[in-house]
């Protein structure tokens, strides 16, 4: 009896804590990248003046941003997916043409080089740029938050309609937010901050390029790396439709943040960082790092693949060979093939990229290493709730699952 209100004063206190921990953190974060020091453990921490929080062609630039791609999700571009079946028993219809306004921004950032743009002045915009991001966050949380007291019940997310104004401000009381046929949430998802991070990216190794001449072989992997990452999101956009963030998740703070101040100014750290501390890489070391983003990325995609292939259409010939377990709700289980070797292979590629995506920055400094540290925390934390409620979901047959795929990420590790 005791712990399910422990559990919900858990949530509560996260609840709290988290919209004020994780902006400061986003901000303490670009600060560190710029210092000298770049130490996570310096003290006192750097801290901004007024006058580099503040830039009035900041918002200016955002919104412009978020008004672009707002635009490209509306045009005839690519094809029109349907997601899962809701509890109304309707299907929400989704433009798939994410990776078009990658495309479309790549052009016309080219334009903007061609034009003389400079793009190197984003290194100095970052701090003011993050500011209005998480300001943008706040504000639309909260408009989300007051337009789900009109949507029907059914429109809700299951867990983000608990009563408590705190809580379900975070997590999201609504789950598919929508103006007409603009889905908010999908949107946010893959679009504004998502290619914002490419964008920043560049715009660091354009700074690299005015203070030294050229960009450091360095910043080329860190840039080319992440956005072969983005790019492949962005291609293989309709798998999203199937994750728990648009399936289960309200569209609240929680994501909100995460999608348009934490992704494009914590992801992409790496970049900021070595525009104040270039690192000198050896051909070797080089092949090295490109070696290990490969391995990682192909156990990623084809992982995913799989997973996706067998969700979608589990009579195709590419999954019809793997072996499955049967489970009490009619579906089936892999338990070979990439599914066979750990119970979340695109985990361990994921964590593998990451750790390629920091090497590139050398072994003096922590702070490149934070993205890793924190998504391997974030990736075994998700795979922990995943493990409950598949064994809630499939009970005897997870168990069997387990047993037969004994290591959760890590071969023979974990």
């Amino acid at each position: 009896m005791l712990s399910q209100p422990c559990c919900l004063n858990t949530h509560l206190t996260c609840a709290v804590c988290i919209p004020i921990f994780l902006p400061l953190t986003v901000l303490f974060l670009i600060c560190l990248s710029r210092s000298p020091e770049a130490s996570l453990f310096q003290w006192p921490p750097p801290l901004p003046s007024a006058d580099q929080l503040w830039d009035p062609l900041a918002p200016v630039l955002l919104l412009g941003w978020f008004a672009l791609h707002a635009v490209i999700y509306l045009m005839p571009l690519g094809k029109v997916s349907e997601g899962l079946v809701l509890r109304d028993g309707t299907r929400l219809k989704y433009p798939i043409n994410g990776f078009h306004g990658l495309c479309i921004s790549g052009v016309f950032l080219m334009l903007l080089l061609g034009l003389g743009a400079p793009l190197g002045y984003l290194f100095e915009l970052l701090l003011p740029l993050a500011v209005c991001a998480i300001a943008v966050s706040f504000l639309f949380s909260i408009y989300l938050y007051i337009r789900s007291f009109w949507a029907p019940s059914h429109a809700l997310a299951l867990g983000g309609n608990t009563g408590n104004p705190l809580y379900d401000f975070f997590i999201g009381r609504e789950l598919n937010p929508r103006i007409g046929d603009f889905d908010l949430k999908y949107f946010c998802e893959l679009r504004p901050g998502l290619i914002g991070w490419v964008v920043i990216n560049l715009g660091m190794l354009m700074k690299e390029v005015e203070l030294r001449g050229s960009p450091s072989l360095a910043m080329i992997l860190v840039n080319s790396f992440q956005l072969l990452y983005v790019a492949d999101a962005l291609w293989n956009e309709e798998a999203v439709l199937t994750t728990m963030d648009i399936v289960h998740d309200g569209f609240g703070f929680m994501l909100v943040f995460g999608d348009l101040a934490w992704v494009p100014f914590t992801y992409g750290l790496q970049a900021a960082f070595l525009v104040v501390h270039p690192q000198t890489l050896s051909s070797l070391k080089a092949a090295a790092i490109i070696a290990l983003n490969g391995i990682g990325y192909y156990i990623f995609r084809q992982s995913n693949s799989q997973k996706n292939q067998f969700r979608r259409d589990p009579t195709h010939p590419s999954v019809t060979r793997l072996e499955t377990i049967a489970t009490a709700t009619g579906k089936r289980l892999l338990v070979s093939g990439w599914w066979g070797l750990v119970r979340h292979p695109n985990y361990l590629g994921d964590l593998l990229m990451a750790l390629a995506w920091s090497l590139p920055c050398g072994f003096s400094y922590l702070l490149p290493y934070f993205y890793v540290i924190y998504f391997t925390v974030l990736l075994i934390h998700r795979e922990a709730r995943d493990e409950r409620q598949c064994r809630a979901k499939y009970g005897l047959a997870w168990d069997t699952y387990c047993r037969r795929v004994p290591y959760r990420i890590f071969p023979y590790i974990y």
